[in-house]
């Protein structure tokens, strides 16, 4: 009833008095009367820090029609809503036509008026706000006081205080975790600027206004909006005067406008009633086209006082010709004096930081490609141990390799002495010393290098660099981490920063959360639900990781991966998909390629060091290669790795649902497989676009006339199959899971998957012949090789070739395993050839048709396999084959598929095929 409203008055310093009634907290108070022409966007209006110590008249005829949203934080940790932490309000009050104290809408979390007694923020209703800005338009911005219950107040001018101090930062606070640095004059800094910002994968450094930035190493520099009088940021002025001298990007908005013209030697003065609203026209200079926008500033640039030799105006206001931006004429230095990012109003100018952020990529590519190190440091891998073997060798000897080439300095540490790369002639100073934190230091104590490599030392290394960087060790002697950086390695090792990072650009990850302790894990099982995968954060090899089915497995599981891992991640199990991986580089100039994809024999569940691997993938359609494929690229763009990463992927075999596994930036086994498999060098590559050379000005070592920046061709399969050595630990699980327990792999290659398989069976161990059941097993008494289809084991492909020759179905297996149907009838291919063979030749070898041999060895059949089902000597079945005229016929691995001459010593052997005539 409105006899029970309480009286409130809205007084002017001229003496006009605007009767209402408050709706909000019931104190009187003065501060300058401005107005805002939004229709929408009150929340945002008032917690907006450019707004302190003004008395807010909104136009729109009602106000509050949809109430308060909750103070919650998004993904970013800023406050969701609102454009000041925690929903700050920073008008002194709000003055409206109408307020709605009945609002609806599905966000709503309070009304407008509890909102600001909550907050002792007064506000005045039923008032003639029309009558308010035709008042303010003829006086200019004045000042004012709300008077409630006639409790008067003396008058007060909020820009006599520096009310920047009051609404900035007062201490330094990071955002992000992305390969750009920006740092953030905080003025008063919307949140929104913050977002819009962050959106492009970067760092954020927030600092306070008057904060000494000469000091602190940045990309880009970026000046926030913020209230009152910009000449009384004299610190801020002095600062951003040095920042012009150099030459990193700035981007000013609102106040940051005025504080980049009173730095470059310019002057700014007090306008009548200032720009307010959200449909304020803003004009292009170059082009003449004109942006709506939201602007709140009660001063300007006088534009004609800064150097026109060095400046030029950007845009300005059609309709008083005031400036609303700057922008250098050689520097990249550019300033807006409205506001891109809205909330509230329009974000037609949003474009404004993508061209900020592209600014600032192009500087520091700039600034990259003239790098050239002295010295370089290269972490090796260390001992040998599961997850991280020989392949490290080859990775850093790569690198080694070429870091001489590009004539620097190298010192490697590696206390594994039987490796390659720590041969004399590999490095010009060696350390046989352990990878930690405190014995790497010493070593970059005497030798002073000026960049490091952590990225072709396997997981060891990259720790160590992490620990280092944690430590302050790479600061304190200016060393600095070539190829990706540190924060990017951070957040691919730290699961919950990782799945945020995902999910800023709507990337598909498993449900997820991150604990410590096993009573969070509980927690955390009963909002995802079993089973679950659980994998620890840092750890090599899926160490710490399983699949668990109920909270007993689960404290179990937690406490063995909390022993080794500060972090587990517990998702949902995706057990039973494709596990399918891409090899990805990427340059300093944003190139971006995928030298090799892989597919697992194996479906998700089983560590993909623990699978049979095959590349290129075989049983994904166009649609998923390139589906994967893309996501691979805006996944390494987004995080900023430079170099290479493996990406690894589980995809849902009856849908193109996918979900992203992990990210390894660093070479990984799987790095060290696909240079193998495709003739691709990646290590060497990755060490020169670490150095900061572009795909496009690496040569490609195998043609020797076409570059780099190319995706390899395959014509033929790579199979890898792992090795174990399980029965010298007795009391040691032999099952297999997603936690790696081989000790290490062979590659093979043939024309088809049947022949390089085989290959590959061999090579691992000598007692095998091919896709049969070796002795060992054969004379098991009691083998349950039905038990090891369900239970995988070292042995499950055996059991497979047991379960086919008993007349398992292929459909059966495919339950029991999950491994696609595509593989299992390859290998029932292989049991059939067999089975014919036996029946058609047995006793009959020397009548076996030429074209029937050819095809028993295209498909990868061995001499001494045939032999033994022969009964007869590898000689007799040599003497036939080359009777019939049957040799292998040599094939080039060129990463081109011929179509270019290539000059790799790789080759591989036989194919089905007809000799030309």
């Amino acid at each position: 009833m409105l006899e029970e409203k309480v009286k409130a008055s809205l007084v002017l310093h001229g003496g006009e008095c605007f009767e209402g009634y408050s709706f909000g907290y019931e104190e009187s108070v003065a501060g300058e009367v401005v107005f805002a022409t939004g229709m929408v966007g009150y929340p945002e209006a008032m917690t907006d820090p450019s707004y302190q110590g003004q008395i807010l008249v909104l136009t729109s005829p009602m106000v509050g029609n949809y109430g308060i949203p909750p103070i919650e934080a998004d993904h970013f940790g800023l406050t969701k809503y609102f454009e000041s932490m925690d929903g700050k309000i920073h008008v002194s009050a709000v003055v409206v036509s109408e307020y709605c104290d009945e609002p609806a809408h599905w966000q709503m979390w309070e009304t407008l008026g509890q909102w600001l007694r909550r907050n002792n923020i007064p506000g005045i209703m039923m008032v003639d706000t029309r009558h308010i800005v035709l008042k303010l338009r003829e006086m200019g911005t004045a000042l004012g006081k709300v008077v409630v219950n006639d409790k008067d107040v003396p008058f007060v001018d909020p820009n006599m205080r520096h009310l920047v101090a009051e609404v900035s930062t007062k201490t330094r606070s990071t955002y992000g975790h992305g390969t750009l640095v920006i740092l953030v004059i905080d003025m008063g800094v919307k949140l929104n600027s913050l977002r819009c910002l962050l959106k492009y994968d970067v760092t954020l450094i927030v600092v306070p206004h008057d904060w000494d930035i000469t000091k602190e190493t940045y990309d880009g520099l970026f000046i926030s909006n913020g209230p009152g009088n910009p000449q009384m940021c004299t610190k801020t002025i002095e600062h951003v005067r040095w920042a012009i001298t150099q030459d990193k990007p700035i981007f000013g908005i609102c106040m940051g406008n005025q504080i980049l013209a009173l730095a470059a030697g310019g002057s700014t003065y007090k306008m009548k009633y200032g720009h307010r609203g959200q449909n304020q026209p803003s004009t292009c200079r170059s082009d003449g086209h004109v942006f709506i926008t939201t602007q709140n500033h009660g001063f300007a640039v006088d534009f004609k006082s800064v150097s026109q030799d060095e400046w030029e105006e950007c845009f300005y206001n059609p309709n008083d010709d005031s400036n609303e931006g700057l922008r250098h004429r050689t520097k990249p230095f550019f300033s807006v004096q409205f506001h891109p990012e809205g909330r509230c109003g329009p974000q037609d100018t949003e474009y404004l930081f993508g061209e900020f952020i592209a600014h600032v990529k192009e500087s520091k590519v700039k600034e990259a490609s003239k790098y050239k190190p002295r010295k370089v440091l290269v972490l090796g891998a260390g001992g040998i141990v599961i997850a991280q073997a020989g392949e490290f060798d080859y990775s850093g000897s790569q690198c080694l390799k070429a870091l001489s080439e590009e004539g620097i300095e190298t010192v490697l540490v590696n206390p594994n002495i039987a490796t390659v790369q720590t041969d004399d002639e590999m490095a010009d100073q060696i350390y046989f010393v352990p990878i930690t934190a405190e014995a790497v230091e010493r070593v970059i104590e005497k030798e002073r290098p000026d960049g490091i490599m952590l990225a072709w030392g396997g997981q060891t290394a990259l720790n160590c660099g992490l620990e280092m960087d944690r430590l302050g060790i790479l600061k304190k002697y200016n060393v600095q981490v070539l190829g990706t950086p540190i924060s990017t390695i951070t957040v691919t090792e730290d699961r919950d920063l990782f799945r945020n990072a995902l999910l800023q650009i709507n990337e598909h990850v498993a449900k997820s959360l991150a604990v410590t302790s096993i009573e969070e894990a509980v927690g955390a099982s009963k909002e995802i639900g079993f089973p679950l995968m659980l994998r620890a954060a840092y750890c090599l090899g899926g160490q710490g990781s399983g699949i668990v089915y109920n909270e007993e497995e689960l404290r179990h599981k937690v406490g063995v991966a909390l022993a080794v891992s500060p972090q587990v991640l517990l998702e949902e199990s995706v057990a039973g998909w494709k596990e399918v991986e891409y090899e990805v580089v990427r340059d300093i100039y944003d190139n971006c390629i995928t030298v090799c994809n892989m597919e697992n024999f194996d479906p998700m569940g089983i560590h993909t060091g623990e699978s049979i691997v095959v590349a290129p993938s075989q049983t994904l359609t166009n649609d998923e290669y390139h589906m994967l494929r893309s996501a691979s690229i805006k996944i390494i763009r987004h995080l900023g790795i430079v170099g290479e990463c493996n990406i690894q992927y589980g995809l849902d075999p009856s849908s193109h649902r996918y979900v992203v596994i992990e990210v390894n930036a660093r070479l990984s086994r799987s790095s060290a497989l696909a240079s193998k498999a495709t003739g691709y060098p990646l290590a060497l590559v990755a060490a020169k676009i670490a150095l900061g050379k572009g795909l496009f000005e690496i040569a490609n070592g195998v043609t020797k006339t076409t570059m780099a920046c190319f995706e390899p061709s395959l014509d033929y399969i790579v199979v890898k199959v792992p090795r174990w050595d399980l029965s010298k630990f007795n009391m040691v699980s032999q099952n297999i899971g997603s936690m790696m327990k081989s000790v290490g792999e062979v590659m093979a290659i043939g024309r088809t998957f049947e022949e390089a398989l085989q290959k590959a069976l061999r090579m691992v161990d000598p007692s095998h012949t091919g896709f049969d059941v070796p002795p060992r097993l054969e004379a098991k008494k009691n083998w349950d090789y039905m038990q090891d289809l369900k239970v995988p084991t070292p042995d499950r492909i055996f059991a497979i070739c047991r379960a086919l020759h008993e007349g398992v179905s292929v459909e059966t297996i495919h339950e029991m395993t999950r491994i696609n149907l595509f593989f299992l009838h390859k290998l029932h291919k292989l049991i059939l050839l067999q089975n014919h063979m036996l029946q058609q030749y047995k006793g009959k070898m020397n009548t076996m048709p030429r074209d029937y041999l050819l095809k028993m060895k295209a498909n990868g059949f061995s001499d001494a396999q045939i032999a033994k089902y022969f009964l007869c000597t590898v000689d007799d079945v040599r003497e036939r084959r080359m009777e019939l005229k049957i040799t292998p016929k040599v094939k080039q691995i060129d990463t081109v598929a011929g179509e270019i001459p290539a000059s790799q010593c790789g080759f591989f052997v036989y194919q089905l095929q007809r000799i030309p005539r």
